[in-house]
């Protein structure tokens, strides 16, 4: 402080007075609005501390023996930077009265052709590579394999946008050797563009690392071999799968019951059992049957469908149906148990019309608890022409006779009953009583 009040004046005010108050930084703070407002918020902050500097100094100074006409030159000098600041800052505001807003600016929304899709840049290259012609006037090697074997440009992109790696796949190192191994297993050749569309990242698999082992895995869970080509065709994912993910599914299903053997022909079957959710899906499902009465371990091994539905777009719904027409749980439980495809069934277009043709068919309720499986036979087709023939004979079959038999076996079974039927007219009217009469 000492060698401060010792400078000269003209040495203090150059190190006191701010240049913002110069004509130059002046006209650059005016032709620019957001340094403007920076220096205004400056101002602000400098000034106040420049006063507390002050007052601090002269109180201070009391004791160090500077005579007051000093001090207060001191205190001029400050005050005349802080009013120089002020000034300019004055006229900053005037020619600024508006500070610039700093709120982030509202974006339009992307038109359509720029939804998030599009943007993405992984699939734009892969679409880009698919369709791209190459120097000698045609389409990657790759795309033209794959348009050989039946697919066509849109389908491969399509392909590309969903999975864009697959764009990126050697044709000699991935995708050709790996349709020459499914035409080995059996699989057909028309079959192969729906694998590849329902699949893609199947082809980015290795035989020797990915592929073979996990069969070879499989198929020590019970998977018949005989079965790949139609089970590959079937769920082509299936493959895909992580063998952790598969043995924890496995191990729910030994959970609930099953043996090995029934594993092996539900993975062999139904291989989507794999895809379903253990927490969200399978287990849910089946403490849902279990409230039915129904044995789990049963209804899965006979149609494990079931257990990739809804439980309530699809099990409840079927379920209330018939709740509503007087079956007991029991009952419901019961034809699930023999007829497992009842949940997959539209209550629209299958169940309520086939109902109401069955309470004039004259059977009880009882035979639908037998015979479940009416509810998967053509009502135009198979239960109207059927039932209208029985009619005609005079005759009545149980309903398993009625529509399960072959058309051989039902003119058979309805010769035998009219036949039986006669016979016993005839033994009627030659009863002796009759004849006594």
């Amino acid at each position: 402080m000492h060698a401060l009040w010792r400078m000269r004046s003209a040495e203090f005010q150059s190190l006191t007075r701010p240049r913002i108050g110069s004509s130059r930084k002046t006209d650059n703070l005016e032709n620019d609005p957001p340094k403007a407002a920076v220096a205004r918020n400056s101002v602000f902050v400098l000034v106040p501390l420049f006063l507390s500097i002050s007052v601090y100094f002269i109180v201070s100074q009391d004791s160090m023996g500077f005579p007051r006409t000093q001090q207060l030159a001191f205190l001029g000098k400050v005050f005349f930077c802080q009013a120089n600041v002020v000034n300019t800052e004055m006229k900053v505001v005037e020619r600024f009265p508006n500070p610039p807003d700093n709120k982030a600016k509202q974006v339009s929304p992307l038109p359509a052709s720029l939804s998030p899709i599009f943007l993405n840049s992984k699939k734009l290259k892969a679409i880009s590579r698919v369709s791209e012609i190459g120097p000698t006037g045609e389409l990657r090697p790759q795309v033209l394999y794959l348009i050989e074997l039946g697919m066509d440009l849109d389908q491969i992109k399509s392909m590309a946008r969903r999975h864009p790696s697959f764009a990126f796949y050697s044709l000699e190192g991935k995708i050709k050797p790996l349709v020459e191994f499914l035409l080995d297993l059996g699989v057909l050749k028309s079959d192969i563009p729906s694998i590849l569309k329902r699949a893609p990242q199947f082809f980015g698999l290795s035989l020797s690392e990915n592929i073979i082992p996990n069969m070879a895995f499989l198929e020590g869970l019970g998977v018949d071999k005989k079965q790949w080509a139609k089970l590959i065709r079937r769920y082509p994912s299936f493959l895909c799968i992580s063998r952790q993910k598969v043995k924890t599914t496995v191990d729910f299903l030994y959970e609930i019951g099953l043996s090995a053997e029934s594993i092996g022909k539900i993975l062999t079957w139904y291989p989507q059992i794999i895809g379903n959710s253990i927490d969200d899906k399978l287990r849910p499902t089946a403490k849902y049957f279990c409230s039915l009465g129904v044995d789990v371990a049963v209804a899965l091994h006979r149609f494990p469908q079931n257990f990739s539905l809804s439980i309530e777009a699809n099990l409840k719904p079927v379920t209330e149906f018939f709740l509503e027409r007087g079956f007991s749980m029991e009952e419901v439980g019961t034809m699930i148990s023999r007829y497992g495809a009842l949940y997959t069934k539209s209550l629209a277009k299958s169940l309520i019309p086939k109902w109401e043709f069955f309470v004039t068919m004259d059977y009880p309720q009882s035979e639908l608890v037998k015979h479940p499986a009416y509810f998967s036979y053509s009502l135009e087709e198979r239960i109207k022409p059927r039932y209208a023939l029985m009619k005609e004979c005079g005759v009545v079959l149980p309903l398993s006779t009625l529509l399960l038999s072959s058309s051989d076996v039902l003119d058979k079974a309805l010769k035998s009953k009219l036949k039986k039927k006669l016979a016993q007219k005839e033994r009627s009217y030659y009863n002796p009583s009759h004849i006594g009469q």
